[in-house]
């Protein structure tokens, strides 16, 4: 039986868009059910794939955040191309951190980053996600056991160099927080083990938004957006984006 990977998606709906951002490691079925959620309300979204994403890990290990970054504006570009003047953002993890990051690069109608991280974890950490997220998708391709171990022993021989990079992204975003004028609506699951959940509070805080709010999800863990409390996620972040000051 041949895995089917996710693909970016482009769901038109209305004049009103809404950029989806997947997590680090992640893929676009992260942001599919709020995308198809949104679709039916009436408004039209994309979600793009980061290089080295929803391909086999091998590919992942050679890429880094320029790569991503571009990525994100390519998926914004793509949405203006197609004729949508007003674009708002929600970006689960990583995607929340970029979501942040466009705020203060490019006019967005709205911000929504979902459990994202302004703390910075040691590349140890975060290379024994990159080794769990591998073994997992060899898993999904159907792979027997011993030859998913052989195939990690040989992946763990190529580092992760961009690892760095990443942390200084987060850095950096975590620095610029105070140039977004945007509204924004904080996100943060309480069960939230990949990342600190005080993070939020620093989004929220800093933000220069008068419009800003913040919710704690008490029921869920960091991907939020396919956990228990996806439902009210969904009718949360519509609530938010049918306040924001659309022309359309």
């Amino acid at each position: 039986m041949k895995t089917v990977l996710p693909k970016p998606f482009t769901f038109e709906a209305g004049p009103r868009a809404v950029l989806l951002l997947h997590g680090f490691t992640g893929n676009s079925a992260d942001v599919r059910m709020l995308g198809r959620f949104l679709e039916k309300k009436g408004y039209s979204s994309h979600a793009p794939h980061y290089k080295g994403h929803g391909v086999p890990p091998e590919e992942l290990v050679h890429t880094g955040p320029e790569d991503w970054w571009k990525d994100v504006m390519d998926g914004y570009e793509h949405l203006k191309s197609k004729g949508y003047e007003e674009i708002a953002v929600a970006g689960l993890s990583l995607g929340g951190v970029f979501s942040l990051k466009l705020g203060y690069t490019v006019p967005v109608k709205g911000i929504v980053p979902m459990c994202a991280p302004m703390y910075i974890k040691s590349e140890e950490i975060m290379y024994q996600g990159v080794v769990d997220y591998a073994r997992e998708f060899k898993k999904f391709e159907g792979k027997p056991e011993d030859q998913i171990e052989k195939e990690i022993e040989e992946f763990k021989k190529t580092p992760m160099n961009t690892l760095k990079a990443l942390q200084e992204l987060i850095a950096d975003v975590r620095e610029n927080v105070d140039m977004i004028y945007s509204p924004t609506f904080v996100v943060q699951a309480r069960h939230d083990h990949m990342i600190n959940t005080d993070s939020a509070n620093i989004i929220y805080d800093n933000v220069e938004s008068d419009e800003k709010e913040i919710k704690w999800y008490e029921e869920s863990g960091h991907v939020i957006t396919l956990d228990k409390e996806k439902e009210q996620l969904h009718e949360d972040v519509y609530d938010f984006l049918e306040k924001l000051d659309w022309t359309v």
